[in-house]
């Protein structure tokens, strides 16, 4: 019997990790994410979970404690944010051609400086390129969720790659908000055993992250990308099977109030609940609009996002973070090549939101949505544009 509560969401997700039965967390609390660990910290202290809890000294060494445990078949969970996970960036790279099916839960926060606590995507963009599966959720009942997918997509033997969980911090790691629990039975049936095909072991020795000289270096690469472009194949069906069990359905790329709509807003995170309300608002007054919400950030959902916008005429797309002295953020910047080559595309408008926590209200999406409108329509001598900023 599935159980809904009001809790905290950082909990909540803790609680989704002990359903998942790890056999090794490694911590290193950093805000926004404390709570994620300090909760599975009191889990294993009370004998609620039987995992070994390795607090390091260090991002840096809790990712190290994280590849070596999944490299020897643990089940392997771990979490940061913002700076702790730039001085875990060396070891991030390692795990994916590593093929380390390691979990993390990532609570986005700005990139110092000036130091900042507060929620924006400027340390995801941070990672973008690791080579790991990285999944953004918009609210409690996702993280939940998909902390639970991860372990499931991460794990599968025609994957065998890392996994980030990304949760906007304070926005939804310190909220509560009404959580369904699927039952421990219910996750077990769900969430196969990790079934590594190469632990470690004295008796059988096999070499991991070995020196790659020229000779094989680009088929190492290459491979690495095959790997993560066919993962897609078996997060839809992670996604689908999970559906079919709790019934909650998850999509590369999510539609609300989309087909047919002229104007889109796309949104990525926590800030795409907010949107809707506004693209509700603006829908009841007559304005012919509609959302999509980027669900998979890796491996990028080419062939769903050029569906989902092929009857727009412009594309106002969100970011949470910027590429300095780049042509856009980081997302509109995806977006505009992944649509560059269509004979039939919308007008791409990009704009920079909410950095650093700042809020943007109700009211500043349909701000946002009539002067994206007006840009597509008249050109901007800008490459971006930047909401709400003092100048």
């Amino acid at each position: 019997m599935t159980i809904k509560t009001g809790i905290e969401v950082s909990i909540a997700l803790a609680d989704a990790v002990k359903m998942c039965n790890p056999d090794v967390v490694a911590a290193y609390p950093i805000t926004p994410q404390t709570h994620i660990v300090e909760h599975l910290a009191e889990l294993v202290a009370n004998g609620e979970l039987d995992a070994e809890y390795v607090p390091v000294e260090s991002e840096h060494s809790a990712m190290s404690a994280c590849l070596g445990s999944a490299a020897a078949g643990a089940r392997t969970f771990t979490a940061t944010a913002s700076q702790g996970l730039a001085l875990m960036n060396e070891v991030v790279y390692v795990a994916a051609p590593m093929r380390l099916p390691i979990i993390m839960a990532v609570a986005n926060r700005a990139l110092s400086a000036p130091l900042s606590i507060w929620a924006d995507h400027s340390d995801m963009m941070s990672v973008r390129d690791t080579g790991w599966i990285q999944i953004v959720v918009e609210n409690g009942q996702q993280a939940l969720d998909n902390t639970i997918i991860a372990f499931r997509v991460g794990e599968d033997q025609r994957v065998l790659l890392p996994v980030m969980v990304h949760l906007d911090g304070f926005n939804l790691t310190h909220v509560i908000e009404p959580i369904i629990f699927p039952t421990q039975e219910e996750v077990d049936k769900y969430l196969p055993k990790n079934r590594f095909p190469l632990p470690l072991n004295p008796d059988r020795p096999v070499a991991m992250g070995d020196f790659g000289p020229p000779a094989i270096f680009m088929e190492t690469k290459w491979a690495q990308q095959v790997n993560l472009v066919n993962s897609k194949k078996v997060i839809l069906q992670a996604w689908d099977e999970f559906d079919k069990a709790f019934g909650r359905k998850y999509m590369p790329v999510e539609k609300y109030h989309s087909d047919g709509a002229k104007v889109l807003l796309m949104t990525m995170g926590s800030s795409g609940e907010t949107a809707s309300v506004a693209i509700d608002e603006m829908r009841a007054a007559g304005l012919d609009v509609g959302q999509i919400r980027l669900r998979l950030w890796r491996p990028f959902p080419f062939e769903e996002l050029r569906e989902a916008v092929k009857d727009a005429d412009v594309l106002i797309v969100i970011d949470r973070a910027m590429s300095f002295g780049g042509p856009a953020g980081p997302v509109a910047s995806e977006v505009k090549s992944a649509l560059y080559n269509q004979a039939k595309k919308p007008k791409v408008v990009s704009y920079i939101i909410s950095l650093g926590g700042r809020d943007t209200t109700i009211d500043g999406y349909k701000d946002i949505v009539k002067k994206g409108m007006e840009i597509a329509a008249k050109g901007s001598r800008n490459e971006f544009e930047i909401y709400g900023v003092r100048e």
